[in-house]
């Protein structure tokens, strides 16, 4: 699974696009159109179980799968995104601006690079904490604004949100892909 790269355009034009919220979602990303990949069994096991876990918090936060997030340059669909209940639409619309909170599942065939490019737009514009989930190597990449990246594994503890009482290690994360 490739990402296609389409012809440099504004977000105003990608926005006006008809086929973007095709399956898989396409987003815009430093001027370049990219379509993301067709999520694997593991990425969508692995997305299940984490907004399924974060929702069961009852926290003041809402996990939402693939939800398109409008940043100022950028259109983004990170794999989980989760927002303050104050700001999900009332209508049918993208969320505005930066999740509090974004989470990337590593694809076998996807671009570290330009995950770390999406999580590094979005901690630009006010997100408060970022993870790339690599499932071959059972590491856990968290992204805090202005702070070094840290490499999580085993049983280390995670990094949530203020206001999320969830007590998460990488490896019962990664229990779930052991059926």
């Amino acid at each position: 699974m490739v990402l296609a790269a389409l012809h440099p355009v504004t977000l105003g034009e990608f926005s006006q696009l008809p086929n973007i919220e095709e399956s898989p979602a396409w987003e815009f990303l430093n001027g370049q159109v990219l379509q993301k990949p067709m999520p694997t069994f593991y990425h969508s096991l692995l997305q299940k179980y984490l907004v399924r876990a974060i929702d069961n918090t009852n926290s003041t936060y809402e996990a939402f799968p693939e939800l398109r997030c409008i940043l100022s340059k950028n259109s983004v669909v990170p794999d989980i995104t989760i927002i303050h209940k104050s700001r999900i639409p009332l209508d049918n619309s993208a969320i505005q601006g930066a999740p509090d909170w974004l989470i990337e599942i590593l694809s076998t065939d996807q671009s570290t690079t330009k995950l770390v490019t999406k999580i590094q737009a979005c901690l630009a514009e006010g997100s408060k904490l970022g993870w790339l989930i690599d499932s071959q190597e059972e590491v856990i990449m968290l992204f805090l604004p202005d702070q070094p990246l840290q490499l999580v594994s085993g049983d280390d503890p995670l990094i949530f949100l203020d206001g999320i009482s969830l007590q998460l290690t990488p490896n019962e994360i990664f229990s779930c892909l052991k059926r």
